[in-house]
């Protein structure tokens, strides 16, 4: 009897445990059930994994297009993979901002990430460790006070430029790649810069830059979405040349520089510093050579598209030029050229160049990022695991943030007063802790070469020459070439003797 009672008790006490267990596993199938039923935000309707879920041509302009029909937030399925692009100003600074934490990855890239960039390539580094370690090496040596160091050779360098308008004016935007190369060449390497486009160091650079732009455009390459293609024989042999071409270039550089280190002939440099600080940011040598390398790549390529697209914009938008010399002349004035000390009494100048970057974005669609949880935004879900792209162009045109988005108008960015508003949103470099690591030196480039620009010329359109505003439909975006009229605003023999005599500037 007592045998009997106790089997029959642990039979009781077998099942209330079962029952519990269901119980739990009941109400955690509850919540992710009440978790899945929020859904996705609006879209266009799947595709099989195989197909391109987003656009293949006119990729940023396609993709405006879909937030203009379905919302700023847009969810794209491709089999089991989610991608969401946003669209606004108001929920890229909500999502991509506020929940910059759950968004700092990247996602899993095997053409672009693995095969070309072998994971150290610091714009496309998965967040982890390797992420951690790069970050805080080029955040240390760039941060806002570390790029004033710069200015000097900045402004000497955008002398140049002028001097090269002067003396070649067709070729404007290939002296502001040289311009921009010359910069980047000076801060991360500490080298002599170029004295002309067609400078090979300048060649191999772009070259790098466009294969990096042919492998980072989305659904470029099949083994995204079929990993393993890259285990068939002969497959990615391209992307390997291409590696083995980058990781050339970059750890010649390095090298370089360290010989130069050991003959204590080294100037001042970005590479110079990562190397005398090895044990501090514990990089191995190829990541060395990839941080510096690809710093060294898209500082030149961004900022001479940002320059040119200015040119750009005055040459079509007189009126707005227009006002950019008038305060460049109540400022200034004709006996002294710009410095960086002016950069503060120059609100027109910044203005301009905001709308510029907004009305052609240089970076159109952005790169992706990766959700690490699932964010919830206005009774949507953009789930773990969705890669994320916060659309440059769709956001720059977005009508709430911008009215009448279409239109050039520089004065958007300024308030009653004439001062640049503080309100205001300019996602050029990027979102939340992805942002570019280099902004503050870009922007120094930029404004210096802009200044000495537009206190130098006036750019005019040429009537037997229209200009074709419709920029490359490629990652980083660069205008067609253009042709326009650089007219000079001071007398030409005194122009080029204040350019060459740093004194007088």
């Amino acid at each position: 009897m007592m045998l009997g009672s106790l089997i029959t008790a642990d039979y009781a006490a077998g099942l209330v445990a079962s029952i519990a267990v269901l119980v739990v596993l009941h109400k955690k199938s509850s919540l992710a059930n009440g978790k899945n039923t929020i859904p996705f935000p609006p879209g266009p309707p799947a595709r099989w994994f195989w197909s391109n879920a987003l656009p293949s041509v006119n990729i940023a302009r396609a993709l405006t297009d879909l937030v203009r029909e379905y919302g700023p937030v847009v969810s794209f399925r491709q089999g089991s993979k989610v991608i969401v692009v946003i669209g606004s100003v108001e929920a890229a600074t909500t999502i991509m901002e506020a929940e910059g934490r759950s968004l700092v990855d990247r996602p899993p890239s095997i053409a672009a990430g693995e095969m070309l960039s072998n994971g150290m390539r610091i714009v496309m580094a998965r967040s982890g460790e390797r992420f951690r370690r790069l970050r805080k090496a080029v955040h240390t040596h760039l941060q806002p006070k570390a790029a004033e160091v710069y200015k000097d050779m900045q402004h000497d360098n955008a002398r140049k430029f002028i001097l090269d308008i002067m003396n070649d004016p067709k070729n404007h935007q290939k002296h502001a790649s040289r311009y921009s190369a010359s910069v980047i060449l000076r801060v991360t390497y500490g080298k002599s810069t170029p004295t002309a486009y067609n400078d090979p160091e300048v060649i191999r650079i772009y070259k790098v830059l466009d294969h990096f732009d042919i492998v980072m455009r989305p659904g470029a390459y099949l083994v995204d979405r079929v990993p393993l293609l890259r285990y068939l024989p002969g497959y990615g042999k391209q992307l390997t040349e291409w590696h083995n071409e980058e990781l050339s270039l970059y750890s010649h550089q390095l090298g370089r520089v360290k010989s130069e280190i050991e003959q204590n002939k080294a100037g001042p440099s970005f590479t110079k510093t990562l190397l005398e600080h090895t044990k501090d940011h514990q990089l191995v040598t190829d990541e060395m050579a990839y941080l510096a390398g690809t710093l060294f790549g898209a500082g030149a390529e961004t900022t001479s598209a940002g320059i040119t697209t200015a040119i750009m914009a005055a040459a079509c938008h007189p009126l707005a030029q227009a006002k950019v010399h008038e305060e460049l002349d109540m400022v200034i004035g004709s006996d002294r050229a710009p410095t960086f000390k002016d950069s503060s009494s120059l609100p027109q100048l910044y203005a301009f160049l905001w709308e510029a970057l907004r009305w052609r974005p240089v970076i159109p669609i952005g790169f992706p990022h990766h959700a690490t949880r699932d964010i919830i935004w206005q009774g949507y879900r953009i789930p773990e695991g969705a890669t994320v792209y916060g659309c440059h162009w769709a956001i720059c045109r977005d009508p709430i943030a911008f009215p009448d988005p279409e239109k050039f108008d520089p004065q958007r960015w300024l308030d009653s007063e004439g001062r640049l508003k503080d309100g205001m949103k300019s996602f050029t470099f990027g979102f939340g802790r992805r942002v570019c690591p280099g902004r503050h030196l870009a922007e120094n480039s930029m404004y210096i070469a802009l200044a000495l620009l537009f206190w130098s010329f006036r750019f005019d359109q040429r009537p037997d020459a229209p200009i074709n505003t419709r920029a490359s439909d490629t990652v980083v975006s660069r205008p067609a070439p253009f042709e326009v009229d650089a007219i000079p605003r001071i007398e030409v023999a005194r122009l080029k003797e204040m350019m060459a005599d740093e004194s007088m500037c």
